[in-house]
């Protein structure tokens, strides 16, 4: 079936479970269970709904047998059941419904077969010998490109710049236009917005990763995290205002580590004070955005920052990315002057759009999304374009900074896959 992200791990799963609906079923397939050499105690009573709320919260077999009887709308009912199922996972279902319509569909929505009850013995080996064939056949490796993963922070140098809104952004930008799995982690856990702007529940993972640390584990991100996209998804919170949270940050690493097992790219929103608070956070990560804008105060965190950057993550890659910047006229601080204070060009400047960001709020979409053709997220999809090819080529020093011969974009867009240059 097609949950999300993790590949199936054969070793760690039971080689069949099923869920049926009345004792007569129960009783023919665990005498099939034994001849296959299955554990009868793997045929449960309780239809496809307590399939789904079993396999909701634990690993999936090999072979999974569902019972539909009990649903009153099969079909939607197998793509609920799809979101909790591994990838991998064979499922054969019955049912009372003779219908060819009804058979094709379910075929067509993933399942590999449809028996109807009452249950013949003969049928149930039958439909068990070409899964087994089906899972002994050789696989189609189609041919993939090892690229290295891509860590990313955003920090924001004072609050009200939209790193937050940055990070959501380029999450976005790097899973649909750089066509990477990206993982977005908000570490705001309190007051999060990470999953908020892609118009999803936040769900309760990241607060019960931080609970029991000990349960952060491959299987715990694939149910833990949010699927926004077929190729992103965002693990944030909103845990209550009046809960402290009490750790060591350990859960936070650990999520990292297994993230990025899952992911080709993780994007971290992180909040300045856990930056300062959990240093080793940093630790795995290649490239550290520093989100700002050009006034006296954030001038002022940008130094504190970039100097804790410098002596704490010496081996990350720091990028200045000035968001929300006004008209040069009616800036606070020039950008002259800005990058004198701070000691170092701004790599990036994003315009700000009010019109966009107030239509991408409404939509419920990132502001890459909802801004296609905008300045603001030109600028943007520069930067995510830029991350991933001095990843892939291993420049930590070109980003941002023009070379000889022409432009640095100029050069790395050739080098993008195809939607990238859209």
């Amino acid at each position: 079936m097609n949950a999300p992200w993790n590949p199936a791990r054969a070793g760690t799963r039971d080689p069949f479970v099923a869920f049926v609906c009345d004792e007569n079923s129960a009783e023919t397939l665990r005498q099939i269970a034994g001849e296959q050499g299955w554990a009868a105690e793997k045929v449960n009573k309780g239809g496809l709904r307590n399939a789904v709320q079993t396999l909701s919260v634990s690993a999936s077999p090999i072979i999974l047998f569902v019972d539909l009887s009990e649903s009153g709308d099969p079909l939607n009912d197998i793509n609920g059941l799809a979101e909790v199922c591994e990838p991998g996972t064979i499922v054969i279902a019955c049912g009372q419904v003779n219908d060819v319509r009804l058979y094709r569909d379910l075929i067509a929505s993933g399942i590999h077969d449809y028996l109807l009850k009452p249950l013949n013995p003969d049928s149930l080996r039958e439909a068990f010998a070409q899964a087994h064939a089906m899972l002994n056949a050789p696989k189609a490796v189609e041919p993939t490109v090892d690229r290295p993963h891509c860590g990313i922070a955003v920090i924001g140098a004072r609050g009200g710049v939209g790193a937050s809104t940055l990070a959501t952004s380029l999450a976005w930008l790097l899973s649909d236009r750089g066509e990477r799995t990206t993982a977005l982690l908000d570490l705001d856990v309190h007051f999060g917005t990470g999953a908020l702007a892609l118009d999803l529940e936040p769900g309760r993972g990241l607060t019960d990763a931080i609970e029991n640390p000990s349960r952060i584990d491959g299987l715990f991100i694939e149910r833990a995290m949010v699927r926004a996209s077929e190729r992103l998804a965002v693990l944030s919170a909103e845990a209550p205002i009046h809960s402290p949270i009490v750790t060591d940050g350990s859960a936070f690493y650990q999520l990292q580590e297994e993230i990025r097992a899952a992911f080709e790219c993780t994007v971290v929103d992180m909040p300045r004070a856990m930056l300062v608070q959990f240093p080793h956070l940093v630790t795995d990560l290649q490239t550290a955005i520093l989100v700002t804008e050009f006034t006296l105060a954030a001038a002022r965190d940008a130094i504190r920052i970039l100097s804790w950057l410098k002596t704490n993550a010496p081996h990350m890659q720091v990028l200045v990315v000035a968001n929300r910047a006004p008209p040069a006229a009616t800036m606070e601080i020039s950008r002259k002057d800005f990058e004198t204070s701070i000691e170092r060009k701004v790599d990036y400047i994003i315009p700000y759009d009010q019109k966009l960001c107030a239509q991408a709020a409404k939509l419920g979409k990132p502001i890459a999304d909802a801004g296609k053709g905008s300045k603001t997220v030109a600028a943007m999809a520069d930067l995510a374009r830029d991350l991933l090819a001095t990843i892939d080529d291993g420049d930590q020093a070109g980003v941002g900074r023009k070379a000889k011969g022409g432009s640095l974009l100029g050069k790395l867009t050739a080098k993008l896959p195809s939607r990238a240059k859209k």
